[in-house]
């Protein structure tokens, strides 16, 4: 028997019995730079198929208020490879997918079967993509490819070059 409630809009899912929900872990880590003009990195964290298509978007960090240089979300088509693949065809915000841009540090980010980016994931091979894009800064994309439904726990990670720091996956079934 599975029962899901939701909290503030938040979903929970408690289970009994032999139901048992897949997790995903992604820890991303943004370099702190020594620079006299910093600005927080906008990153899109999505998972994409074989074909590069997006199956899932998965977390979405920009300025979501009008700033001194505008609105937020005219700077997301910096982010090139999401953008172009899943970013402009999508009505922002997405509740649950969408929020503020974040500081240096280490950032963690939990999604199960039942989450609703992945809810709808089929069992295959995925590629987790992380893109981060900086005002005065670079940007980059990194890659980590998984099996998503696999019988055994998985833990990837990579470190980007530049603006992402240390990137990891890790998914337990």
């Amino acid at each position: 028997m599975k029962m899901k409630l939701t909290l503030s809009g938040i979903g929970l899912a408690l289970s009994a019995g032999s139901a048992h929900a897949e997790g995903l872990e992604v820890n991303v880590e943004l370099p702190r730079f020594n620079v006299a003009e910093y600005h927080k990195p906008y990153v899109a964290i999505w998972i994409a198929n074989a074909d590069h298509s997006v199956a899932a978007n998965l977390s979405v960090w920009y300025q979501q208020e009008d700033g001194p240089e505008g609105e937020g979300e005219t700077w997301l088509k910096d982010m090139r490879q999401w953008w172009r693949r899943s970013g402009r065809s999508l009505d922002l915000p997405i509740d649950g997918v969408s929020s503020p841009t974040r500081a240096p540090g280490q950032h963690t980010l939990h999604f199960t079967n039942e989450s609703a980016q992945l809810a709808d994931l089929e069992a295959g091979d995925y590629v987790l993509c992380v893109e981060a894009a900086r005002e005065v800064g670079g940007r980059e994309v990194v890659k980590l490819p998984f099996t998503w439904k696999s019988d055994a726990s998985q833990s990837v990670s990579v470190s980007g070059e530049t603006e992402l720091g240390n990137i990891s996956l890790n998914i337990e079934p």
